[in-house]
């Protein structure tokens, strides 16, 4: 028979390892309450949308009741399934302003405004930064501005769609301007200056993206001509990039054993449609925005054509998901680049060409047409010969602020160059009229240039071309009988037509003869 001790004893090392097991089981059936969070955009130095509902949002335990004070309206709600949102009226431009969330804890963000939200994306001339654009110190300079404020979505590539984003906004200051998208921060601040309230910039971007990586993979998915011609050509070329890493490994492996140098570069993997779209871009949704600015292309202008339906597509997605109307999407025309570098300009001229960036940049322009609430900034007089990013960034952003103050402000400006309207042959000539002429037409610099025309034989040669009134006359001694004229078909046009107000013509092409770039339906 066993002694009994009145007195305590020490635990054996057991017997504390299954009190620590139950301990900790027990924990796991009582939940430790959690602070309240707020999604990433939501931060101090913010800007809120004015004029539109505004969704605040974030996560909390069920059930927790969460309050959101701002100015003077309070919004609550409870959490259900570890989520909360609240949405807030419409708000007036102005500030700074504190914004209050409280549940068990508190959260005060400060130096919010209200203004005009952004989104601001697309692939390596959207994301160029002030650094390394035209003049970065003269910019930087003056790069103080108190009311528009910046934020930037850390690349991230996901297979399923983000539901956060870990970032913050930041002020307007030459060292936070100075890395910011140059494109962006010039369309801010031209914006922030015509309309005189606080902007907003939320710059999501990565260099060399094609557009089906902005998408939402169910609209690719539900498209056959997409499965065919965007997700079976992606998984053909992973198969490809995995049998080339493979080779690769053995090769650098190989060089290692025999104490050689293995200086090749391993594989890059092929995009992989929508991957973009839910690493840094599903997680912005449902945020306030009055529109997005986009600046793409050159990655899908070897299948220039099956851009007509991608792009508005994308547009399309975008607009849905966001759930906020057809808010305005305004974007840059590709600018011109002339793939043989180091030609000279005689040489690029001499004869007219096929082009799949002519291409792209048509399909560009018919989404004009396609879509409402869209703008184009035509960038012809802004392009580097041999550089695929003209540093010379500035124009772009202005174009832009132009056609945004245009179309999703209202005003009653001029914010577009000459666009083909119609053709007509009149005594051996073609007769081109045009929207958009502001004032009227207008050659820079000399006699027009960059116009072809072709016969029924549909062999394009260089043609004359003056300005009669609100028309074109274009001809050639070559052509008796013309049926179609070009303009700017190039990868890198050197062309002349303007409107008085200084904005130059989009390139265009009367016809509709095959092209050879890329798939069709």
């Amino acid at each position: 028979m066993f002694p009994v001790h009145s007195s305590p004893t020490i635990p054996s090392r057991r017997s504390l390892s299954l009190r620590l097991i139950v301990t900790v089981f027990l924990v796991g059936l009582c939940p430790v309450a959690a602070d309240i969070r707020l999604h990433g955009l939501f931060t101090d130095h913010m800007v809120l949308q004015q004029g539109r509902r505004v969704p605040v949002w974030g996560w909390a335990d069920d059930g927790e009741r969460v309050t959101v004070t701002f100015r003077d309206e309070t919004r609550s709600t409870t959490a259900r399934d570890g989520r909360w949102k609240v949405e807030l009226g419409r708000l007036e431009a102005g500030g700074p302003d504190t914004l209050t969330v409280q549940g068990k804890n508190t959260i005060e963000l400060a130096d919010v405004l209200v203004g005009e939200v952004w989104i601001c994306s697309g692939q390596s001339n959207m994301e160029w930064p002030i650094s390394r654009s035209h003049e970065p110190q003269a910019t930087l300079d003056a790069a103080t501005h108190p009311r528009l404020r910046l934020f930037t979505v850390p690349k991230l590539k996901s297979d399923l769609p983000m539901d956060n984003v870990q970032s913050e906004w930041k002020l307007c200051v030459p060292e936070n301007v100075a890395g910011f998208s140059a494109v962006a921060y010039y369309f801010g601040r031209d914006l922030q200056e015509a309309l005189g309230v606080p902007v907003g910039l939320i710059h999501t971007s990565w260099g060399g993206s094609p557009a089906e990586v902005w998408m939402r993979e169910e609209i690719l998915m539900r498209d056959r001509a997409y499965q065919e011609q965007i997700l079976d050509a992606y998984r053909n070329a992973r198969l490809r990039h995995e049998a080339e890493v493979l080779k690769w490994e053995g090769e650098a492996e190989a060089a290692h054993t025999a104490g050689s140098d293995f200086n090749r570069p391993r594989p890059r993997a092929p995009w992989k449609p929508s991957e973009l779209y839910n690493g840094m871009i599903a997680p912005l949704i449902p945020h306030a925005i009055r529109g997005a600015i986009w600046y793409q292309g050159e990655s899908n202008a070897g299948r220039a054509h099956q851009y007509r339906r991608l792009f508005p597509d994308m547009i399309r997605n975008w607009r849905r998901d966001w759930d906020q109307g057809e808010f305005p999407f305004l974007f840059v025309q590709l600018a011109p680049w002339d793939k043989n570098r180091r030609r000279p300009i005689e040489e690029i001229t001499a004869q007219p060409v096929e082009s799949d960036w002519a291409e792209l940049r048509e399909a560009q322009l018919m989404t004009l047409d396609e879509l409402r609430h869209t703008g184009m900034a035509v960038i012809t007089d802004y392009g580097d010969k041999d550089d695929i990013h003209p540093p010379k960034k500035e124009p772009v952003g202005a174009r832009l602020a132009l056609a945004a103050r245009a179309i999703a402000y209202g005003e009653d400006i001029v914010y577009s160059g000459p666009v083909f309207k119609r053709m007509r042959v009149r005594d051996g000539r073609a007769v081109l009229s045009f929207d958009h002429v502001g004032g009227g037409l207008v050659a820079r610099n000399g006699d027009l240039k960059g116009f072809a025309i072709a016969g029924e034989d549909r062999e394009f040669v260089l043609a004359e071309a003056r300005i009669d009134g609100n028309q074109v006359i274009v001809s050639s001694p070559e052509v008796e009988k013309p049926v179609a004229v070009r303009y700017g078909w190039a990868d890198y046009p050197v062309v002349n037509l303007y409107n008085e107000e200084g904005l130059p013509a989009s390139p265009f092409r009367t016809d509709d003869f095959p092209m050879v770039t890329g798939p069709k339906d």
